[in-house]
């Protein structure tokens, strides 16, 4: 039986201003060209769609949840089929999260109303990060998950992601809020560069790839000191985690990256605006993942090259205009979510997930023939007009 390919990246080709690339993300299950938008597909399966439909959209890499898999890393493999391949029905290049997301949304996020991305006028300091269903300690942290207690530590991290058999996995790390001091922030860094070297210890799968994780939340000093440090580790690639200041995304990713070695991948964790997109891809951010254009299809927001749209508005009921990824139109969809029609998410999703790869597409094939400044100008000027 022939091994499976060691997996590596490639860069290809460097912007000739700023730091945009195009690359090659080489894996034992298929290869992903770069710069790529990664697919959300939490319980390993993207929600609506069938296995089929997966790669019809143009996924080239998706991603899974650690934390809602625990339990289901455990089952034996089938096959030689990992559990991810066994669950999406369809064999293509996979990521796992770490679990470290999770700790902050069953704390901070959960218990204040705060996200990766500060709000305008949220101003309240969190102390800490130990909440009902969550306390860190320097070996890990204890959670709740289906009302049982578990606990979780970087090896333990580590171990999930390697039983369930993604491409690239994440080393265990501490998300802070956008609202957390300077103290606890640096103390949480210093945390997780401790905890990602316990990671890269017990990491044994050599064809999968392990990525070491920046942190060091909304200040700048602290997202260049994680960056330089996880950057002289030996890592396969690195994930830019935590939470960003409202508008600050530009100058986070320009202080994190600088200090990123240029020969390995680099993915943002959670991020995936239409805006986010040109700005991260602009600082040398190679993959980024994002529920947008799931979470958004199942309630009825379409993505256009004009702007999104709401499906749901009586206005559409009589649209002719096609969906992408299907032959319904948008004034049928329109009476789908109207008769709370199953199908009505399906179609929204395959539209959205098409749209987003397929303006990765374009944006790669700009950055191949040098006319990305141009693209991107008419693209939002069309995109953002009132």
């Amino acid at each position: 039986m022939k091994s499976p390919a060691k997996p590596r990246f490639i860069v290809t080709k460097r912007s000739r201003t700023g730091r945009a690339r195009l690359g090659i993300l080489k894996t034992p299950n298929g290869i992903v060209l770069t710069p790529a938008y990664v697919i959300v597909a939490t319980h390993a399966e993207v929600r609506t769609l069938k296995p089929r439909d997966i790669k019809a959209t143009g996924t080239q890499l998706v991603i899974a949840n650690t934390y809602h898999l625990w339990e289901k890393s455990k089952i034996k493999k089938q096959n030689s089929k990992s559990y991810l391949e066994q669950k999406l029905g369809v064999q293509m290049p996979t990521m796992t999260d770490s679990g470290g997301f999770q700790v902050f949304s069953l704390g901070a996020a959960r218990e204040q109303g705060v996200g990766k991305v500060l709000k305008r006028n949220q101003t309240s300091k969190i102390k800490g990060q130990n909440y009902s269903d969550v306390r860190i300690i320097e070996k890990g942290v204890h959670f709740k998950i289906d009302g049982k207690k578990r606990f979780i530590s970087p090896e333990t991290s580590v171990a999930t992601q390697q039983r369930l058999g993604a491409d690239i996995i994440f080393a265990f790390d501490e998300c802070t809020s956008p609202l957390h001091p300077y103290p606890y922030t640096l103390a949480s860094m210093e945390r997780t560069h401790r905890w990602a070297s316990r990671c890269l210890k017990v990491h044994t799968n050599k064809n999968q790839m392990l990525y070491g994780i920046v942190q060091g939340g909304r200040f700048k000093r602290l997202r260049a000191q994680s960056a330089k440090t996880i950057g002289t580790m030996a890592f396969d690639g690195f994930g830019i985690g935590g939470s960003f200041g409202k508008d600050e995304m530009r100058s986070t990713l320009a202080a994190v990256v600088a200090h990123l070695p240029e020969d390995k991948p680099r993915h943002l964790l959670g991020i995936g605006t239409v805006a986010d997109i040109f700005d991260a891809i602009e600082a040398g951010v190679d993959t980024f993942d994002c529920v947008i254009p799931t979470r958004e299809a199942r309630h009825g927001r379409l993505y256009t090259d004009t702007g999104p749209l709401d499906v749901r508005k009586i206005k559409f009921a009589a649209d002719r205009r096609r969906l992408l990824g299907s032959r319904s139109t948008l004034g049928a969809l329109h009476r789908l979510f109207r008769s709370h029609d199953e199908g009505a998410g399906r179609l929204a999703t395959l539209h959205n997930v098409r749209w987003f790869n397929l303006l990765l597409e374009r944006i790669r094939a700009a950055l191949a023939d040098g006319s990305y400044r141009t693209f991107k100008r008419k693209f939002l000027i069309s995109f953002l007009r009132p």
